[in-house]
């Protein structure tokens, strides 16, 4: 696994300025890969929390080649500086990984010296993804999905349920972030919702349909995307126009609305919850976990409030944690809450849960994933 191995200490730089003294630490990480070389083309790069290394891009500190099989990186930093920091080979698809496949955690250290670090990377996430991946079932992949409602393409995974047919047809649940929903190789933190996981439990017991998650991966433009008063209403364009034809046209689905659901969390919680209510002759079920309701001057909030219609045919699954961001979402999760039912919803077609104790991660979302599962697709 990646292991920082040696430290040197040597000299302090020290440079004045005409009221202060700045005192600068020296870094050197040396990576000395235990993989196959790497083509003559491809770089490694340092990405980390300061600006010299990136700010986190994924192409952040270029390093120097030395060797077939090591690198080197050279930087300065304050003395007492807190460095966190991962290698990639230029992407976060490209990431360094332990040996047994596991997204590490980031590499940390204080400058308080002239420090070097050597950094042994036995595997990447792609040769990772090539041995199997971690997802749990079949899945079939559409890569830079254009639009001509939205700027950027993107990546569409598809994942079939167990004894999938093309002679039967299936409802559609459509999940935002789609990096995070299956695969812990893709996922933000290395966790992923493990819907891939739960949803086969669901269906083996009898407890769930047989349903087509189709995951959409984010873009660097996920706010104003997933934002109704930006982009938000371009991307439900793009997923009601041109992703939902393709997807009727190249599976066996039940294309009525009242076999599909839009899923998501935070600003994904947000911008499902939008598309649903927009458009419930479309989607009928929403998920919306730890939604993040008050962005955009509590627009949302005010849209349902002040909404004299019939009551919509759409059915609401709400969460939220505790902990951390997620009790700075409540008062908009807790008034969501208060709304919809003075809209007419009951609990045949509104459930809510706050998960006590839980963060705003992955981890959570896929603790809790069941509950909406069951709710929206549960043979009882």
């Amino acid at each position: 696994m990646l292991r920082s191995l040696i430290i040197y200490f040597t000299a302090v730089l020290v440079f004045s300025g005409c009221f202060n003294i700045v005192i600068l630490s020296p870094v050197t990480i040396r990576v000395e890969l235990q993989t196959t070389p790497l083509d003559t083309d491809e770089h490694i790069f340092m990405s980390g929390n300061l600006p010299q290394l990136g700010g986190w891009s994924a192409t952040g500190l270029p390093f120097s080649q030395i060797s077939d099989t090591k690198w080197i990186a050279e930087f300065k930093v304050k003395t007492g500086s807190s460095i966190e920091f991962k290698i990639t080979r230029g992407s976060w698809n490209l990431e360094a990984m332990t040996e047994k496949c596991i997204v590490p955690g980031n590499s940390a250290l204080i400058a308080n010296q002239d420090t070097t670090i050597i950094i042994e990377i036995p595997r990447w996430k792609d040769d990772c993804a090539a041995a199997g991946g971690g997802i749990t079932g079949e899945v079939r992949y559409h890569e830079d999905f254009a639009s001509q409602h939205l700027t950027l393409p993107r990546d569409i995974i598809v994942w079939l349920p167990p004894g999938y047919t093309e002679d039967e047809r299936y409802p559609v649940l459509y999940m935002h972030d789609g990096q995070n929903i299956f695969d812990p190789l893709t996922s933000y933190i290395g966790q992923d919702w493990k819907v891939d996981e739960v949803a086969t439990q669901l269906i083996s017991e009898n407890k769930m349909k047989k349903i087509i998650v189709v995951g959409i991966y984010c873009t660097e433009l996920r706010g104003p995307e997933y934002s109704p008063m930006q982009l938000g209403e371009k991307y439900t364009q793009f997923l009601i126009q041109e992703l939902k034809p393709f997807i009727d046209s190249h599976y066996p689905t039940l294309r009525d609305s009242s076999n599909t659901a839009v899923m998501g969390s935070s600003m994904g919680g947000i911008i499902s919850f939008h598309i649903a209510w927009e458009n419930p002759h479309v989607f009928s079920m929403a998920g919306c976990l730890s939604p993040a309701f008050m962005v955009d001057d509590n627009e949302i909030l005010e849209r349902v409030n002040t909404y004299t219609g019939n009551k919509k045919p759409i059915k609401f699954y709400l969460d939220n944690g505790t902990v951390g961001l997620e009790a700075e979402l409540a008062p908009g999760f807790e008034q969501m809450c208060r709304l919809l039912p003075q809209k007419g919803y009951t609990e045949d077609d509104l459930l809510v849960y706050v998960d006590d104790g839980a963060v705003h991660n992955e981890i959570a979302w896929a603790n809790r994933i069941h509950i909406p599962l069951l709710f929206f697709f549960g043979t009882e």
